[in-house]
């Protein structure tokens, strides 16, 4: 919860075999995310709920997330699963115990980590779970009250705390994104949790606070519009949906009737493509290594990656961060077997 950086973990391991069971797609990423932006004209003002069905209404899309040596805080973002939290909740878990306010306590399995982002993906099975709708930047205003949800450390589970917006920007000390500045206390045990807004949607993911000498009040969430950056590698359809006159007649009613509707990929899975005229294979590598692929406009995963792509022709770029773009139009034939090998140029 600190402004500290994170060690590297680095591993060693003593064997040459290695036994590991890859779950489908599309029993990974399944579901639909709600969101919302801010309208492109001005609108008449959503009447704003008491704070107390704020509560009552999030509360339940809230988990306490418990591992070998830390615990944190998650939320659903689908209705049948999938749970956000931060990466140093989730980093070196396979499974966290997750635990929702009516006692359930379910197993998630950790499925994808930014940890440049601080952002992970986690998934439990379930259907009709109760998932919190995303707010983008663009829709936060400094000055609007806000909520944290969360399990701080030493301290009853499922805690509340009120604050305002300070401000939303980029802070460069905290990491890359969008942060969004608050008062609502955030201590060790919130990491992972939602910031949400008197509409019960989602306007970050609460991840620091500031420790320093005579200094306190001072918390930071990542916006949920970098939420939504990593949800579209998997969820390629997703879009920001402005809220409607009936949504705006009652705001956490209607909060999910926005859904951004997918399927999608994991960067830690080989994709499958079905496809009635058969599949290749192709090996993708790049220099330098983890560069973000992407077949027909869909994020696939990290290089190196072997995946099995339907037969015809594809578009496939890998990206860097600073470096141009590598891209290469590829002719699958049914049953080949084709090796890539992607050099990014430096920036200019």
């Amino acid at each position: 919860m600190d402004l500290l950086e994170w060690p590297q973990t680095r591993f060693l391991f003593k064997t040459n075999h290695f036994d590991v069971q890859l779950d489908s797609i599309a029993q990974t990423f399944t579901g639909e995310v709600g969101a919302t932006r801010a309208a492109a004209a001005p609108s008449a003002p959503r009447p704003e709920p008491a704070l107390e069905e704020v509560v009552s209404r999030a509360k339940p899309a809230v988990l306490y997330l418990k591992g070998l040596d830390r615990s944190g805080t998650g939320f659903f973002v689908t209705d049948t699963g999938l749970i956000t939290t931060n990466a140093h909740v989730a980093r070196g878990e396979g499974v966290l115990l997750a635990k929702m306010p009516s006692g359930a306590q379910l197993e998630a399995k950790v499925v994808f980590l930014d940890p440049d982002l601080d952002i992970a993906l986690l998934n439990v099975e379930g259907q009709s779970l109760p998932a919190l709708p995303l707010a983008a930047a663009a829709a936060t205003h400094q000055g609007e009250t806000v909520v944290a949800i969360g399990n701080p450390g030493d301290a009853m589970l499922f805690s509340v705390t009120k604050g305002i917006v300070g401000v939303v920007g980029p802070f460069p000390a905290a990491g890359p994104g969008t942060w969004i500045q608050t008062d609502a206390p955030i201590n060790p045990g919130n990491s992972g949790g939602p910031l949400v807004n008197l509409y019960g949607e989602v306007v970050g993911i609460n991840t620091l606070k500031l420790v320093k000498k005579n200094t306190n009040g001072i918390g930071f969430a990542l916006s949920a519009s970098d939420l939504m950056t990593v949800l579209r590698r998997f969820y390629p359809d997703a879009h920001f949906a402005a809220p409607t006159q009936e949504s705006a007649a009652s705001p956490l009613e209607n909060a999910t009737q926005t859904p951004l509707a997918a399927e999608a990929s994991s960067a830690a899975i080989a994709p499958q493509i079905p496809a009635p005229e058969g599949n290749g294979t192709v090996s993708i590598t790049s220099d330098p290594d983890s560069a973000e692929i992407f077949v027909d406009d869909k994020f696939f995963g990290n290089a190196p990656a072997t995946l099995k792509l339907s037969v015809g022709s594809h578009a496939i770029v890998l990206k860097i961060p600073g470096r141009p773009d590598w891209r290469r139009t590829l002719e699958v034939l049914k049953g080949n077997k084709t090796t890539l090998k992607a050099v990014l140029d430096p920036a200019p």
